[in-house]
């Protein structure tokens, strides 16, 4: 009788651990971090709910961005754009002084909720904090650390929060809201604008602006809370807790655009002297050829093997897969001579995405200019020399 006693005392135990009841002087509030330049992942800043209860000794930090390197799989899943983030639990007082350390503004905002409102926020982090819970698949703009505050309360206090979405008056796209925090990202601002495609150019509602954790800051704000027919604000109280800049992270001396323009007149140079010396350099062609051939092949990877945001991407205009066959015909001995008309085609090619880029559905990085313009020139090089070979002249033009 004993063992049975001892038994449904320990389950009762559980049980109340597991749906612990928060005291009256408990507070849910949401913590916003400030971005920070020390790596690209951090440029855009990060959310998480605090639950602090001083009579249950309780003072959690709720982080849904957390990953776990030693997951299985886990750099093929990141590959595939299918990489588990969890939710982790955590001292709010441990996170709190490592972020000061990085020296990342901290906001906390007090949840204006009662009593049971406040328990259904803990009860939902709690059961969602459980390990068969605790995963989910992160996405960049529609899944992350910053919807899932606003996911978690408007699902724990079931849609009852009203938003006033002011804020996304301007229009932005989910790439022009990136751009927004990577200033001084910008070979990072580089590679998100060609290997993400044209998905994150649709112009973003109010609630798609909360993918990034100051407009999840901005919405609460000016949310309010209906029940019953009466209103409240969401937000009772916005407290300041650290004014940090964030820390400057690396950057390539020489930035993107700076660079392609160096590229285009190296092209232009060689160009030149092919024409001039009669030199082929046939390793430019080479690097230009097989650098934008591989590139296409790694984005229609990127579209069709992955779950990023890669799909319909305009970049492989000019990232041209075909450039690899081109390149192994381009020194093939009895190669036929219509391979000159893909060269002029994809020369003129190159000048209609320049000219008409901004008709297109993708937002193209300006960077790119130059270096199409040379791929460009060296492919109309390449057109006349053929037909230069063809009719044994001996200059090209």
């Amino acid at each position: 009788m004993t063992r049975y006693i001892l038994a449904i005392c320990m389950v009762f135990l559980f049980s109340q651990s597991h749906s612990q009841r928060l005291s009256e002087k408990a507070e849910v509030t949401v913590i916003t971090i400030g971005p920070t330049q020390q790596e690209l992942y951090s440029a855009f800043g990060h959310s998480g709910f605090r639950v602090f209860d001083p009579v249950k000794g309780i003072n959690s930090f709720y982080n849904y961005g957390v990953f776990d390197f030693n997951q299985p799989n886990f750099y093929i899943n990141f590959t595939r754009g299918k990489l588990l983030y969890k939710l982790g639990v955590d001292d709010y007082d441990l996170y709190k002084q490592y972020y000061i350390r990085e020296n990342r503004s901290i906001t906390e905002q007090y949840l204006n909720l009662d009593q049971y409102q406040k328990q259904a926020v803990f009860n939902f982090l709690q059961e969602n904090s459980k390990p068969e819970n605790a995963d989910y698949y992160y996405n960049y703009a529609f899944d992350n650390c910053a919807t899932k505050i606003r996911d978690v309360l408007n699902e724990s206090l079931d849609n009852k929060i009203t938003y006033d979405f002011d804020y996304a008056k301007d229009g932005y796209t989910y790439r022009q809201l990136m751009d927004l925090y990577l200033g001084e990202q910008l070979w990072g601002d580089l590679g998100i604008d060609i290997c993400l495609g044209s998905q994150i150019d649709v112009k973003a509602d109010g609630n798609g602006y909360m993918f990034l954790p100051d407009y999840v800051l901005a919405a609460f704000d000016k949310a309010v809370i209906t029940e019953n027919g009466s209103s409240k604000p969401l937000v009772k109280k916005k407290e300041k807790l650290f004014k940090g800049n964030g820390k400057e992270g690396f950057s390539f001396p020489v930035p993107p655009f700076t660079l392609f323009v160096v590229v285009f007149f190296f092209i232009g140079l060689m160009t030149h002297r092919s024409i001039k010396y009669g030199v082929r350099n046939k390793w430019l062609d080479i690097l230009l050829y097989g650098i934008t051939g591989t590139l296409g092949v790694l984005l229609l990877l990127l579209w069709f093997g992955t779950d990023h945001l890669s799909a319909y991407n305009f970049n492989l205009i000019w990232a041209m897969p075909l450039n690899l066959v081109a390149l192994y015909f381009m020194f093939k001995e009895g190669k036929s001579p219509l391979w000159k008309f893909y060269y002029l085609g994809y020369g003129l090619l190159m000048l209609m995405f320049i000219v008409f880029r901004e008709l297109l559905p993708q937002q193209l990085h300006l960077a790119l200019v130059p270096f199409v313009l040379g791929l460009a020139i060296r492919s109309f090089y390449l057109y006349f020399d053929m037909r230069r070979k063809e009719r044994g002249d001996r200059y090209i033009l």
